[in-house]
């Protein structure tokens, strides 16, 4: 079974697009942005979950595996109902 992850390339995400990867051991969080991921054009073809094995985490002596996840942009809204 296939997920998300290995349908989507590097190249299909929009430049506002914002990758969430946070830790698995310590759970500190950073953003990736496409830009940031291709530092060589070759690096646009990667899928998602390449990328995902290949990261680690930045936080100070950790090096940890992350999880990779798509940030929510910023036009996004909480829904707002009520009962009547």
């Amino acid at each position: 079974m296939s997920t998300w992850k290995e349908n989507v390339q590097v190249r299909d995400l929009d430049a506002r697009d914002k990758l969430e990867m946070t830790c698995k051991s310590c759970g500190h969080v950073h953003y990736l942005t496409r830009a940031a991921i291709c530092s060589s054009p070759e690096r646009e073809f990667l899928y998602l979950d390449e990328v995902e094995k290949e990261a680690a985490c930045r936080a100070r002596g950790c090096r940890g595996a992350v999880r990779l996840a798509m940030a929510p942009r910023g036009d996004t809204s909480a829904f707002v109902g009520g009962l009547a």
